[in-house]
């Protein structure tokens, strides 16, 4: 299972739902690896991570960093550099865009994260430089060096497991998320979704946010919030 974290596991204001919570929870009692794939900062997406009592490893900052723990040692890994986001950052600024940073970008090492108070296509025009991908979350529009992303990272972090995102459910909602919900053995994204993310999936649930994710596991059939899970792969 891979799952994006904000509007996804979280309702419209981003506060974890219980609901989803606990299917995850028990995708994991049932053996299932758990894996967040988040355009978060990894220190958030640690604690979420610990609180639920995940074991999977992490994929923060949109791809741009691995958590893992090999042998009890914990291991972080950075794919991406910061220096080409935040000289594209700078650029943008510098075409008259009064970006500013989310508070959180204080802790990012490989991105720049930005709130989205401007039009996506805007901010691609003003970076205007192939080696840079300007992408929109919906919380935030992100800089990051062309090439990073989620999908290289999961690959990365499902091969020692000996699997593939063609063996997993995905879900996520966010044009950040169209890739890996195409690379997905079962895409799930739902009505609060970007345009992209639900035509990526091959399960838009009727439900917005965390709602539709538990939706969209009982219509899978893998889980029953009273009998519990169906084993699975991943």
């Amino acid at each position: 299972m891979v799952t994006d974290v904000d509007g996804t596991l979280t309702d419209e204001h981003r506060q974890l739902d219980v609901g989803a919570i606990e299917a995850l929870r028990q995708l994991r009692d049932r053996g299932w690896p758990v894996i967040l794939a988040t355009g978060n900062v990894l220190p958030i997406a640690l604690a979420i991570h610990r609180s639920i009592g995940l074991k999977g490893p992490i994929v923060a900052e949109n791809g741009g960093l691995i958590y893992e723990t090999h042998h009890g040692l914990e291991h972080v890994t950075k794919l991406c550099r910061r220096s080409v986001a935040l000289a594209a950052y700078r650029r943008a600024r510098r075409s008259g865009l009064a970006l500013r940073p989310l508070f959180s970008d204080r802790w990012r090492e490989t991105e720049v994260a930005v709130e989205p108070s401007f039009p996506i296509a805007r901010v691609r025009a003003a970076v205007a430089d192939p080696r840079v991908t300007v992408e929109g979350t919906g919380f935030a529009i992100h800089f990051m060096e062309a090439g990073c992303g989620k999908v290289p990272a999961l690959q990365r972090v499902l091969a020692p497991l000996g699997l593939s995102l063609a063996d997993c459910l995905v879900a996520g909602d966010g044009d950040n998320d169209a890739a890996m919900l195409r690379a997905a053995g079962w895409a799930v994204s739902f009505r609060s979704g970007s345009a992209r993310a639900r035509g990526a999936a091959d399960y838009v649930a009727r439900a917005s946010h965390a709602r539709g994710f538990v939706e969209a596991l009982k219509a899978k059939g893998v889980y029953d919030s009273d009998a519990g899970l169906r084993a699975a792969a991943c």
